[in-house]
């Protein structure tokens, strides 16, 4: 199959809606029948902002998180228009990509 892979870039402290801003994502994916999504929990970084993010217990700053998926494009196009509609501004890299199963024919 061909798609992208789509890698949304956010920190834990930042919500939506109630909730992280990641965990959003990833339920909304789950809700548009999406296969999967990873929620990766970054140790350091800084954003455009420059501001340092951390996870360490002595820096008590906002770690940052990753939400990593594999789509088609049908499926990235109704995420995408969930997110806009939601007017929620995330910055994100989509790379063209093959995928499958090695399971399968």
């Amino acid at each position: 199959m061909e798609g992208y892979i789509v890698t949304f870039f956010t920190q834990q402290k930042r919500g939506y809606d109630g909730v992280s801003v990641a965990r959003w994502i990833v339920e909304k994916a789950k809700q548009l029948g999406i296969r999967g999504a990873t929620l990766v929990s970054g140790q350091a970084g800084f954003g455009h902002d420059g501001q340092f993010h951390s996870e360490s217990i002595f820096d008590f700053e906002d770690p940052p998180l990753q939400v990593v998926l594999v789509l088609t494009h049908d499926e990235c196009e109704r995420l995408f228009a969930a997110i806009k509609k939601k007017q929620l501004s995330v910055f994100f890299t989509k790379t063209a990509t093959e995928f499958g199963n090695t399971s399968d024919p």
